[in-house]
């Protein structure tokens, strides 16, 4: 059985390196830049013809006006968060063993499954600080500008923090067998095909058509980020939105930023068997590989 310390060592380690990147600190900088610019956007959404130019409009339009943008804003971090996962976990192992730093870890006492594990534990920890601190950041914003909060602000947060952690453990894995560049183009091509599954998934449901459904959810099974992408919708919509959309029928469910339900159980079910399926063939992946 792995042991705890040795596997926080690793996740210390893999913090610790990533925090010498230079990406992080770009990403943290275009983060206040986008944060900031978005800020002005909101607070423009309060009058009819700008500040000074016009009446404020009403309290319900400018919920629902603020809800559109956010959502907006949302995918364009979320973009930036699967970017950066994918980026950051895909040269880690690879880079790992090329180097032959993994060959002098594990001379010592060291099984591969806690350098693994350790390795996962320390970059989930920067997906989700990142995701949360970015989230908090504009939320608090938004709520300056306008004084609207989504109805489920903490669910947005782990949905959008899930999407990052798919695609970086799917790079985990991916980096026990290939370089980086490989490792870290896969994802990134997946789920933009899983985006477009899940579209392609909603307009089967606005038509009938039964094929397009099915490609829709086998996208989500496959690689659930379009799925955690929707729940992160339906967590950022005011009440009288969602009722809106119900109200336009079927049609809806092909815009990816839109939704009428929350996610089902039964698929937050199958994201945490996805998670442990992925973990589990980089264990048996790394195991295999000689380094």
């Amino acid at each position: 059985m792995p042991e705890l310390q040795p596997i926080l060592t690793f996740a210390k380690l893999t913090m610790w390196e990533a925090s010498r990147r230079r990406l992080l600190i770009a990403v943290a900088v275009l983060t206040l830049v986008v944060v900031g610019a978005t800020g002005w956007a909101f607070f423009q959404l309060r009058y009819a013809s700008g500040p000074g130019g016009g009446p404020e409009i009403g309290e319900v339009a400018l919920r629902v006006l603020a809800a559109q943008v956010l959502i907006v804003v949302a995918f364009l971090f979320s973009a930036v968060l699967a970017l950066m996962s994918v980026l950051v976990a895909a040269p880690t192992i690879s880079g790992d063993v090329e180097s032959n730093l993994a060959l002098g870890l594990l001379a010592r006492p060291v099984r591969r499954s806690e350098y693994v594990l350790g390795r996962w534990l320390g970059l989930a920890a920067l997906v989700v600080l990142y995701a949360a601190g970015s989230a908090v950041l504009e939320l608090i914003v938004v709520d300056w500008a306008t004084g609207y909060v989504p109805p489920h602000p903490i669910e947005l947060i782990v949905y959008v923090a899930g999407v990052g952690l798919v695609l970086f453990t799917l790079a985990l894995l991916l980096s026990t067998r290939l370089a980086g560049m490989a490792a870290g183009f896969i994802p990134l091509t997946c789920y933009f095909m899983a985006w477009v599954g899940g579209i392609l998934g909603g307009a089967g449901e606005a038509i009938g058509n039964q094929e397009l459904i099915a490609t829709g959810v086998v996208s989500k099974l496959l690689l659930p980020t379009d799925g955690l992408w929707r729940a992160a919708v339906y967590a950022m919509e005011p009440a009288s939105l969602v009722a809106t959309y119900r109200a336009a029928g079927s049609g809806i469910a092909a815009f990816p930023f839109a939704a009428t339900d929350g996610p089902p159980p039964a698929f937050l079910v199958w994201v945490a068997v996805w998670f442990a399926a992925m973990i589990g063939l980089t264990l048996w992946s790394f195991r295999r590989r000689e380094i």
